[in-house]
This record gives C-alpha cells, structure tokens and sequence, in this order.
C-alpha cells in the first residue's frame, strides 16, 4: 500500500480535523495511506532529537510527502527539506488567501491552493492521478 506522510503544523493540528478526514477517507477508498504523524507519536519537551529521528524515518518509509502550510511552520519546512533531499515527491498544500511560501513552492513538486474539503480532495486526486499513485 502507497503511503503519504502528512505534514502538519503541531499548534494547527486541530484546525484541520475535517480536511484531515476528507483526505484519510479519500485515500482508504482508494488503497492508499494517510499518515499524520501528530496523530501517531508524542513526545516530551526534551526529546527533540528522537522526535525528528522517528519523523525521518517515516519519511523514509513514506511514497511521497503531503505539507500543510496554510500557516508557515519551522517543522513542516524540515520534513520537506528531508523529503526533497531524498527525492520524495512534495504537495503543498494550503488553504486560499493563506499566506505563500516561496521555500515550500520551490521544494515541492506539486502546489494546492483550497476553498473547501471537496476542493482539495479534487485536487488531490488530479496530483496522485498525475504521480501515477491511484
């Protein structure tokens, strides 16, 4: 099974719980993995470097890399950063009217800007379609 590795602001988490379960629904429909690392490991103030180690080597792991940056984030930036030196395929993704990013444009291979649930899941499925992934 085809997995993506969702990418995701910590303090915007909970902002983007009906995107989140638009796209795990779309992707089970269609064989594939959404894995949302926030919702997969906690951990404590002082374990920074296992917490980047764990999220490398789910990158690792991973087909190719989803970054939510409707607002910017240091972390997310990472993951792409990771995921662009290991060839991994990028979709940036945010929310219309949301501030641009150029370092995650320019990293990513892909660039999604979305009204609604239904919208990003439209062109999301347009991107995997194009990656060959569904």
């Amino acid at each position: 099974m085809k997995k993506a590795y969702l990418a995701i602001s910590y303090s915007n988490r909970s902002l983007f719980d009906r995107e989140i379960e638009s796209l795990k629904s779309f992707f089970k429909q269609n064989e594939l993995e959404l894995f949302v690392f926030l919702d997969e490991y906690h951990f404590n103030t002082d374990q920074e470097k296992e917490m980047m180690q764990t999220a490398f080597d789910e990158i690792d792991h991973s087909d190719f890399l989803i970054a939510e940056l409707t607002t910017k984030s240091i972390g997310v930036g990472i993951e792409i950063g990771y995921a662009y030196a290991k060839a991994k395929p990028i979709i940036y993704i945010r929310k219309q009217n949301a501030e641009y990013s150029t370092t995650a444009f320019g990293s990513s291979d892909f660039s999604i800007e979305y009204q609604t649930e239904s919208d990003l899941i439209d062109k999301i499925e347009r991107v995997v379609n194009q990656l060959g992934i569904v």
